[in-house]
């Protein structure tokens, strides 16, 4: 099974884009499998992949630039079809003979494309009444096609924004194709891969359970799993579905951190270890964590101490189980593509990951990642198929360090326990009013500031909640979500009267960028 539903395989090379992950999932939603690597893959490299087709992405530099990246020569006489994005568009005209030039007016957001000619079979049906709406975000256009290509469409500012060599299948489209503002772009690269490079569509969730079933028992044979389970998404479709695989060969540790939202560690230890039959071994570990703690206002070191105490308690619990050969974890592929980023330097270190780090070399553990070639929708996917209760499968996101980076300076349990309550009483109200499946994000955030109130004739001075919103589907780039008035009036009325020592609830109307979805 692990051969047939890899044997499709789509090659993205990433030129620096902030959209390539992008490019990645609308493919994945196309039902075929695919993998996101540097541009400089050799071609010995791209030839070993075997890829059915090749997708070139967009990027920041001008492709005329002194050093601007490049791809191995041969690329495009490999005889598979390539579909090159913005930039790789450019350097597939330039390679070809084209001209590439800067605009004389820049493209950055909406514009309007128009169908010149006969589409071809890459974008029939991409073309509503010869026009569609596509997202820009160039400085540099092409001039002049090379010979043998066909112009396909064009915009206003940009005379050539679509082209084709039909002979070699070679694609090349000046917009971005795979953002959710080029309403149609999934139809265009779902085309390219099905119908131009012939893939049938095997990248489903059931295929994927099986063959993750079936690598996850190659692996560990008759050998036991030690997986530190969290609660989050992640670990827990990655608990799950090891059980499915090696049963009581599984032994998961979860570490309590007194960190977790109202009831979370009761209600994993109910889904799994009730319902489900998983061994969990639970270790109350607050005290330590909020030791740790003290007197630490720094986000970064309070990550790095988070961290650094779960791996410590964690190997603590996992030596005690002697004949444990393996450490199961919940990465997923886009801990690996960051930090693979993060190693090479292409990418910017904006906050340390939780998941990808490797193991210290005294622990004697291999490695199991089931999820690791995996997004986080295709996660959820497959934790609906495996059975996992929808509301734990769909539950927005939530950091791995916890409420550490949503209490803002120095933790403390007082601040711990009025934010878990805050926070359940927002997400009650999310669900009641049928906000929250529409909501990609929300969260309550404690500031350790106080405000001058007055309760029952009396003044108080007391902590400020502020209360977060977003709608996204990359979380890439997100806006804040417009909650009505009369819902915001009745989540703060209730936060103010239910948990003590909160008399102030504000509203984070903050879009990413400038600001990032969690406040630390």
């Amino acid at each position: 099974m692990s051969q047939n539903i890899h044997n499709e395989k789509i090659l993205i090379l990433d030129f620096g884009s902030q959209y390539s992950q992008l490019i990645a999932r609308r493919v994945r939603e196309a039902h075929v499998y695919c993998e996101l690597h540097p541009f400089d893959l050799t071609l010995d490299q791209i030839q070993a992949y075997g890829p059915k087709g090749i997708i070139l992405s967009g990027g920041p530099t001008s492709v005329y630039e002194e050093g601007a990246p490049q791809i191995a020569e041969e690329l495009f006489e490999l005889g598979v079809p390539v579909l090159g994005i913005c930039y790789g568009m450019q350097l597939m005209s330039r390679h070809f003979g084209g001209e590439v030039i800067p605009a004389g007016k820049r493209e950055y957001g909406h514009a309007e494309l128009r169908a010149k000619g006969v589409p071809g079979p890459l974008f029939d049906d991409f073309f509503l009444a010869g026009k569609s709406s596509v997202w820009m975000s160039h400085g540099d256009h092409v001039a002049r096609v090379p010979e043998g290509f066909q112009v396909v469409a064009a915009t206003e500012n940009a005379p050539v924004c679509a082209i084709q060599q039909l002979e070699r299948n070679l694609f090349g489209v000046q917009f971005h194709p795979e953002v959710n503002h080029t309403p149609r772009g999934e139809l265009l690269i779902d085309r390219f891969v099905r119908h131009i490079c012939g893939c049938n569509g095997q990248w489903t969730p059931g295929r994927i359970i099986e063959d993750a079933m079936d690598r996850i028992r190659q692996q560990v044979g008759g050998e036991r799993v030690i997986l530190g389970l969290s609660g989050g998404v992640d670990s827990s479709v990655a608990a799950t579905l090891i059980h499915r695989a090696i049963g009581d060969q599984l032994t998961c540790v979860f570490v309590d951190t007194g960190l977790l939202r109202l009831g979370e560690g009761d209600q994993v230890m109910h889904t799994f270890a009730e319902n489900m039959g998983v061994k969990v071994i639970r270790v109350d570990a607050e005290q330590r964590f909020l030791d740790g703690l003290a007197g630490v206002t720094d986000p970064e070191r309070k990550r790095k101490i988070i961290g650094g105490l779960f791996v410590d308690i964690f190997e603590e619990e996992a030596a005690r189980i002697t004949d444990a050969r393996w450490l199961a974890q919940g990465t997923i592929y886009p801990d690996v593509i960051e930090s693979a980023g993060a190693k090479t330097g292409k990418a910017q270190n904006i906050k340390s990951h939780h998941n990808v780090g490797g193991l210290p070399e005294y622990m004697k553990l291999s490695l199991l990642e089931p999820l690791r070639e995996l997004f986080k929708d295709e996660v959820r996917a497959i934790g609906e198929e495996l059975g996992l209760p929808h509301a734990m499968v769909w539950r927005h996101p939530f950091p791995g360090p916890g409420l550490g980076v949503r209490i803002l300076g120095e933790v403390r349990k007082e601040y711990a326990d009025i934010l878990r309550l805050a926070d359940a009483i927002y997400m009650e109200e999310l669900y009641r009013t049928g906000h929250y499946e529409k909501i990609s994000q929300a969260f309550a955030v404690f500031l350790p500031v106080k405000s001058v109130g007055v309760m029952g004739d009396g003044r108080t001075y007391e902590y400020v909640v502020a209360l977060r919103a977003v709608e996204t589907r990359d979380f890439m780039t997100a806006g804040w979500y417009p909650l009505p008035y009369e819902d915001l009036a009745r989540i703060s009325g209730r936060i103010i009267n239910e948990v003590k020592g909160v008399n102030r609830v504000v509203y984070d109307i903050s879009s990413k960028p400038p600001a990032t979805i969690e406040w630390e």
